[in-house]
């Protein structure tokens, strides 16, 4: 049982940042529960002063982590942090995704027009607007992991939607040991897709996260591996099947009716309420 509770708040959705950390000094937590907090951290807006970089790093430092690096575009608005864990040589990289205030954000979402993602080294395609956010950070990403940390023996790399997008954009240059995505939407083709194939990880979707359904599912857009699915009771599973998947979602949606949708200060309707990040966590802590 999650010591988390469900959070059907805007807050939750669109504030992430707001909540501290949840870890908790001198636990020890697995690489993916660092990956899911540290996919959730990325929306502290370490950029815009010292106390708010200061309060990222203390939240790294409680696992191990330190030698923080921001990573940042200002034409695309792209942020994202490395650190590293010298004791046992683990470097992580995690995206910031969609902030509702941010209109760059909002427009790279959009631009889904498809575009070649030539560092592949094949014929893969795109979303053009996730390609723009990740190439603009790129040469940050691959100095900071050249310079500061060559002799790693781990690559973690994770985002949230948005954030989840360019983590696997770049997952593709830069391979990491694990890629762990929280509602990912589609980045590319199966083209692309395959070009990821081996690499270790997860692509974990919120019960009825509604973004992690776009772009539409045609020709030219897949998901790279099969879900890490949470049930609406917060339960992870392995790849359920459409039928089991549908059924979830559907009381999901019934149950938040009645429970959430009417209170204020919540989330309307839960396809929206289970994008939240802190949604996520709960099913790892």
């Amino acid at each position: 049982m999650s010591s988390i509770e469900y959070d059907p708040s805007r807050s939750a959705l669109y504030t992430p940042e707001k909540r501290e950390t949840i870890f908790e000094a001198g636990q020890t937590y697995t690489l993916l529960q660092v990956a899911v907090e540290a996919a959730r951290l990325a929306y502290f807006r370490a950029e815009e002063s010292a106390s708010e970089q200061q309060r990222l790093a203390s939240a790294l430092a409680r696992v191990g982590f330190g030698g923080l690096k921001l990573f940042a575009d200002s034409k695309t608005d792209t942020q994202g942090f490395g650190a590293y864990r010298s004791d046992d040589q683990t470097a992580l990289i995690s995206f910031r995704g969609t902030q509702p205030d941010k209109v760059t954000d909002v427009a790279a979402d959009l631009e889904a027009h498809q575009v070649p993602w030539p560092s592949t080294g094949s014929a893969a395609r795109v979303h053009g607007g996730f390609a723009a956010a990740a190439t603009s950070v790129l040469s940050q990403v691959e100095g900071w992991l050249k310079t500061e940390c060559p002799k790693r023996r781990e690559l973690i790399m994770t985002g949230h939607s948005l954030g989840a997008a360019l983590a696997t954009l770049v997952a593709s240059v830069q391979r990491p040991t694990q890629l762990i995505t929280l509602g990912s939407p589609r980045v590319g083709d199966a083209t692309f897709a395959a070009t990821l194939a081996g690499i270790d990880g997860a692509r974990i979707v919120d019960c009825c996260d509604a973004v992690t359904e776009v772009p539409p599912e045609l020709p030219i857009y897949t998901h790279i591996r099969p879900p890490t699915y949470i049930t609406r009771d917060g339960v992870r599973t392995e790849n359920p099947g459409a039928e089991i998947i549908a059924s979830d979602r559907l009381h999901a949606r019934i149950e938040y009716f009645v429970k959430y949708a009417w209170r204020i200060g919540t989330v309307f309707v839960r396809d929206l309420a289970d994008h939240a990040p802190i949604n996520y966590a709960r099913a790892f802590f």
